[in-house]
């Protein structure tokens, strides 16, 4: 992803996640705190998809359309913020590509978990990607904010 990426990322955002609205800036920020973790999909037809991912302390989900700052030096997971694609590139195998890639930047970053929020009923998805629901009451609070079906999932590496 580069700062060029950012007005079609919005636009995707806004087709397939309407209900949890972000702001270009928050987009902006994730990608200078850690660009690595931060890609877009093209085809053809313009931006077809994202991942907005960085590192982060396990349980402690940042809240939605929120700027972070800094990573925190306590991030101790690799948090997927968001995987968004259209459905023209729904099916193609680019989500398991990007999981792939998540996973190795994780491990480059000497982490040993990766963490997310599951929403739009994408939790089966995430299940098959080695994710499994973990509750922590901590996060109930977090999680009804987004709606009743957002799941807090982590994957062990």
């Amino acid at each position: 992803m580069t700062p060029a990426d950012l007005p079609g990322v919005v636009a995707v955002a806004a087709e397939v996640h309407p209900g949890y609205p972000e702001d270009e800036a928050v987009f902006a920020e994730r990608l200078a705190l850690f660009p690595a973790g931060c890609l877009s999909l093209a085809d053809p037809a313009g931006l077809a998809g994202y991942v907005v991912s960085h590192p982060w302390p396990l349980f402690q989900a940042p809240e939605l359309n929120s700027r972070l700052g800094t990573i925190p030096a306590t991030a101790d997971a690799y948090y997927i913020h968001d995987l968004a694609l259209l459905a023209r590139a729904q099916g193609s195998g680019a989500a398991s590509r990007v999981v792939a890639l998540l996973e190795g930047e994780a491990r480059k970053a000497g982490l040993r978990r990766m963490a997310l929020i599951a929403v739009n009923r994408s939790a089966g998805f995430w299940q098959r990607h080695g994710f499994r629901l973990t509750h922590d009451a901590s996060l109930d609070r977090k999680l009804a904010s987004y709606d009743d079906d957002a799941r807090y999932m982590t994957r062990e590496l």
